[in-house]
């Protein structure tokens, strides 16, 4: 496969924010961000892979600046590096008051994606490869997070190995179904 450059994948989503999208203290809702993010990093890990894609983890999502009713956010998504048959995808999400014109960096993230083929299953991904500084920056360092991820993973299956399906609200039915 041939390899592409980071931008090929690069994905923009402007959203006004309406009353609907938040909270009672006037603000984007956490999880509605949350969508937002999961929603670029889909096409962009798409637009690279052109195959299907599933999310396989969110890493932590600060919310560094909130959101608020009226203004717009505005989300960047592009490819930073490959494994065999998952992406890393980097988010950035901007928020703006249109009234003002004041911006502020509102969160950034990275979503693992893995494409898969007709029998829902993993396949094999094109490399990415950076241009510019900031692409270089984040390729550079994704092997460490993707190593991170890992563990991550490792301490989720045993968590759910741990605490299984029992229902823990309710001393009748502490048992396995």
């Amino acid at each position: 496969m041939e390899a592409k450059p980071c931008v090929a994948s690069l994905t923009v989503k402007n959203s006004h924010v309406l009353p609907p999208d938040t909270n009672s203290h006037g603000t984007l809702f956490g999880g509605r961000l949350m969508a937002h993010i999961d929603d670029v990093a889909a096409i962009a890990a798409r637009r690279h892979a052109r195959k299907p894609v599933v999310t396989a983890s969110t890493d932590s999502v600060d919310f560094l600046a909130p959101v608020k009713e009226g203004d717009t956010i505005c989300l960047e998504a592009f490819v930073t590096w490959t494994h065999k048959t998952s992406m890393e995808v980097f988010i950035k999400a901007v928020t703006e008051d249109l009234n003002t014109g004041e911006r502020k960096v509102c969160t950034t993230a990275f979503v693992t994606m893995v494409a898969i083929g007709p029998d829902n299953r993993p396949v094999t991904v094109p490399p990415v490869y950076p241009e510019s500084e900031e692409e270089k920056f984040l390729h550079e360092k994704a092997p460490k997070r993707a190593e991170l991820r890992k563990q991550r993973r490792n301490n989720s299956k045993e968590m759910a190995q741990t605490f299984g399906t029992r229902f823990p609200w309710n001393e009748h039915t502490r048992y396995e179904a």
